[in-house]
């Protein structure tokens, strides 16, 4: 038995190393594959994972899958969804042509800009989703007759919570396939304006390789502020809503620099600042924009961490919603 676990270790230590090494090293596809190709790939991929998400939620929890695709329909035929998607690939397009006079940079500001572009258009989408789905819904006694139905307080919530994801999922899947188009162009684009000439195509392919462990911690975030607005919004209404999500966007990201810059200073700001790094999520966590825009790979073991993390607060943040919603007076 021990031999066992021994060799399914070095097995599992030796898949590590190659799909590393295939992950830090990306020009190696390019003698595979279309660099065209690799933004519809990960359309594809992100469509898959999407649909496999939906029918295995399906298969558990029937009841809180039909709470879900119903939230998610209602939010994907809202004029709001077809404007975001519009004036973000409208907006994404002309990153491409925009001069940013940083002497060979676009490139990086491109990558930096785009990544930030989606996750907001994203947010934003998932606030007035919750606001609309959850808080008005309670307001308007519609939640009540729902949970006449067989349907738990538990299933709603978290109905509510995984149908306001998969509207956000299409997001970023729709805007990060344009957002890899649009790199693959840049990098042609200004290989000819400097007058170097027509890119390697192995450059293409390894530059927008190295933007999708962006767009994937991205979601990661997105994820975490739609779980803190769906359970503000069993108690608060949108404008309060936004507002909460908004200080905890910015002090989700400036809380860790709060606490370095704090040390062996003043010990009231450090103790507020180290409380709120407690309480707050570390956003910083999935931000990784400088290391994309400056074309370092991301290790597959970080975007794992990140991963768990993510399930973790958002975990969290549930049994805070069901908590708040389970003695909300809905009559």
């Amino acid at each position: 038995m021990a031999n066992d676990l021994i060799l399914l270790a070095q097995v599992g230590n030796w898949i590590t190393v190659l799909v590393d090494a295939l992950w830090l090293n990306p020009v190696w596809l390019s003698k595979f594959a279309s660099v065209w190709a690799v933004p519809f790939w990960e359309a594809a991929l992100g469509v898959a994972a999407l649909v496999g998400f939906c029918k295995l939620l399906n298969w558990a929890q029937p009841k809180t899958a039909a709470v879900a695709f119903t939230t998610a329909k209602e939010a994907t035929g809202q004029p709001l969804f077809f404007l975001i998607l519009g004036l973000g690939s409208i907006a994404l397009v002309m990153f491409a042509w925009v001069a940013y006079f940083t002497f060979g940079e676009d490139v990086k500001v491109v990558k930096d800009s785009g990544l930030t572009l989606i996750m907001v258009l994203s947010i934003l989408l998932a606030l007035w989703t919750a606001s609309v789905s959850i808080a008005d819904e309670i307001d308007g006694r519609t939640a009540l007759t729902l949970l006449s139905k067989p349907v738990t307080r538990r299933q709603f919530i978290l109905g509510k919570f995984l149908g306001i994801l998969i509207p956000v999922a299409w997001v970023f899947i729709i805007l990060g396939t344009v957002f890899l188009l649009v790199i693959a162009y840049k990098v042609g684009y200004d290989s000819r304006e400097g007058g170097i000439g027509e890119v390697d195509e192995a450059l293409r392919m390894s530059t927008m390789v190295q933007v999708i462990p962006g767009l994937v911690l991205a979601f990661f975030e997105a994820v975490v502020l739609t779980a803190i607005s769906v359970a503000i919004s069993t108690r608060l209404p949108m404008l309060p809503n936004s507002v909460v999500c908004s200080s905890v966007y910015v002090l989700g990201h400036l809380a860790p620099m709060l606490v370095e810059s704090s040390e062996q200073r003043l010990e009231l700001v450090g103790f507020i600042a180290k409380l709120l790094a407690n309480l707050l999520p570390n956003l910083d966590t999935f931000n990784i924009q400088a290391a994309v825009s400056t074309g370092q790979i991301v290790p597959l073991q970080y975007l794992a961490m990140a991963a768990l993390y993510c399930l973790l607060y958002s975990t969290v943040m549930m049994l805070v919603a069901l908590i708040m919603f389970e003695d909300r007076d809905l009559a």
